[in-house]
């Protein structure tokens, strides 16, 4: 027996999740595919290594969609300002500027995905399925796809979200190319204990050989992403703690501050990926499966989870319009609301990386009098932050906190 569905999404992570709480409560009938649950949360559990920088703009569609107190009733580190620099060139973000409350929120990553599935129980019309596997995916232009799962079922869908990740199964399966490239350096993510209470500030600081960055988070702990060439992220990563603690204090400027402890480190490369088309008839990526991003500026989570609001509105839309979900001219309009948005955070993070990669003098002239005229212009300054934060821009209804049901 086949289980007809309107919405079937491939991967319940963070975006996977927010594509289904979006649809949460509508007359829409939802599947949710994923392979395993996160971990239940503890309040004695150290801090995962894998956080994001949440925006207003995230915030607000984790709250529209009544995910955000499954955060905040967990745990959260809110952050008020944002200091950028190199050598002669300064600039520090603060959300007084901009009469917020503040900037943004570092969040584990499994604590969002936690509270957007605790959210998913609430609605009769989303049904988790977890534990599952795939077996097959059989995709056919004119016709529902079909998912064979590895207990039996089948499942029909008139839309199928592929929220499977960077080597999406789904966006292979149908055939969804991508351009990508390598930009040979990784990034060391360090757990730290630290000497001094929670702190209310992210900083960046750029040197030759990549940027160095401190994300506070809740207590006396802190995330570091060490930024380095591939073999010297290998041989830090492979240092004792002890030792990779007085390689750190000697490499980081001394706003770090007195460090304690190492308690535990990761590393992943820098890839940006980019799908050339988001849609085919009956198929729709969204998050990683759409689009990888330098995470310079931490705003892979964040165009993520836009793109599950945008994904959200467009088809509750074309439900109450009585219109085919699968129909390409549905899908195009998600994907003309977000392809040229992400596109255009790629490229200024591509161009951020490259400039302050290099060291030829004149672009290291300009980039630090950048800096410094960003610190001196109040109005430029707040611009670059706004869209940052996803208060500006071409934003999908649920980031401005409005409901789409």
């Amino acid at each position: 027996m086949k289980e007809n569905f309107d919405v079937v999404i491939v991967g319940g992570g963070m975006v996977g999740a927010a594509v289904a709480c979006s649809l949460g409560g509508s007359s829409l009938k939802v599947a949710i595919i994923e392979s395993m649950l996160p971990e239940p949360f503890a309040v004695n559990q150290a801090h995962d290594l894998r956080v994001s920088a949440l925006s207003i703009a995230s915030k607000n569609i984790l709250e529209t969609v009544g995910a955000w107190t499954g955060v905040t009733n967990r745990r959260f580190c809110p952050f008020r300002r944002m200091r950028v620099w190199e050598t002669a060139g300064d600039t520090e973000f603060c959300s007084d500027d901009l009469n917020l409350p503040e900037l943004g929120y570092i969040v584990e990553n499994r604590v969002t995905q936690l509270a957007l599935l605790d959210r998913l129980q609430a609605f009769d019309n989303v049904e988790l399925m977890c534990p599952a596997t795939i077996n097959k995916i059989h995709y056919l232009v004119d016709h529902p796809s079909e998912i064979e799962l590895g207990d039996g079922r089948v499942l029909t869908a008139k839309v199928l979200v592929a929220a499977d990740g960077g080597q999406s199964r789904v966006r292979q399966t149908v055939g969804l190319g991508v351009t990508s490239w390598d930009y040979q350096q990784h990034a060391l993510v360090i757990y730290i204990e630290t000497d001094y209470g929670q702190q209310d500030i992210t900083w960046q600081r750029f040197v030759p050989s990549g940027p160095q960055a401190f994300l506070p988070l809740t207590g006396n702990f802190g995330s570091i992403v060490w930024y380095n060439s591939p073999d010297e992220v290998r041989r830090l990563k492979a240092l004792p703690n002890e030792v990779l603690l007085r390689e750190m204090v000697a490499t980081f400027p001394d706003c770090l501050g007195k460090v304690k402890a190492v308690l535990g480190t990761a590393s992943f490369p820098l890839k940006r990926q980019h799908a050339q088309s988001y849609a085919k008839p009956g198929v729709v990526l969204v998050g990683d499966a759409a689009h990888m991003i330098n995470p310079l500026a931490g705003q892979g989570v964040n165009i993520g989870l836009l793109d599950a609001a945008a994904l959200g509105e467009v088809l509750i839309d074309a439900s109450k319009q009585d219109v085919d979900l699968g129909d390409i001219s549905v899908l195009r309009r998600y994907e003309k609301m977000r392809r040229n948005e992400n596109l255009k955070m790629m490229t200024v993070m591509d161009v951020f990386y490259r400039v302050f990669s290099t060291q030829l003098l004149p672009v290291k002239f300009l980039r630090n009098l950048g800096l410094g005229l960003a610190e001196r212009v109040l109005p430029a300054k707040n611009k670059v932050m706004r869209n940052a934060m996803g208060l500006e821009g071409n934003l999908p209804r649920l980031a401005k906190g409005e409901k789409i049901i």
